[in-house]
């Protein structure tokens, strides 16, 4: 097990390491994100919550034809080095997806079950408990990061190939697994808050 690292640190150096080993994980560490996951913050504390361990190799080669073919968001900003190692490392990624040794399907049950329709503010019952396991990923030293393509690209069969109650929507996919040489955590890149924050209203500077 890795030396425990302070949550600020965590949160400083957590990016997407999308390289990642085909070695296989223990279960504990599986056990130990998803646990991570289930003490965030959530709706009501109803806990709509679903999460699928995925090792089966011909559920993630499924997956990984399907996530192959399933476009990737434009980019909201103009190309630069960033964006394009970006770029390198989803394609990298899509490549490699059925060698990861875990996929975590993470779902969430619409408030109002089967017959209902998803809606962004179900988001807050479910991306909390996501990113609670993208920091302990990071702290266990796994990679990780969130993926959305199963839900844009091919949600009804992602369901139908684990089984997901038709009353729950798919969230995200995290791989984990360990890093691959290397790549490793480390300080990000970001805009500075004074260009994202606003005192009382927008476009007003928060002094630095």
């Amino acid at each position: 097990m890795p030396d425990e690292i302070g949550l600020f640190e965590a949160m400083y150096t957590q990016r997407a390491l999308r390289y990642i080993k085909a070695d296989p994980i223990p279960d504990e560490l599986v056990k130990k994100v998803i646990e991570a996951g289930i003490r965030a913050p959530n709706g009501g504390n109803q806990q709509r919550w679903g999460f699928v361990v995925i090792k089966d190799r011909e559920v993630k080669l499924k997956v990984a034809e399907r996530y192959k073919d399933t476009d990737r968001p434009a980019h909201t900003r103009p190309a630069d080095a960033s964006s394009a190692r970006n770029d390198r490392s989803a394609n990298y990624l899509a490549e490699h997806l059925a060698d990861v040794p875990v996929l975590v399907l993470c779902c969430v049950r619409r408030p109002g079950g089967e017959g209902t329709t998803s809606d962004i503010g179900h988001g807050a019952s479910i991306y909390p408990a996501v990113q609670n396991m993208l920091l302990a990923a990071r702290g266990l030293g796994l990679a990780s990061v969130l993926t959305t393509r199963p839900r844009r690209g091919f949600e009804k069969e992602m369901k139908e190939w684990v089984g997901v109650p038709d009353e729950f929507d798919t969230a995200a996919l995290l791989p984990l697994g360990y890093p691959a040489d290397g790549y490793s955590y480390g300080p990000t890149t970001r805009r500075p808050m004074e260009e994202v924050t606003y005192l009382e209203r927008w476009g007003e500077n928060f002094p630095s």
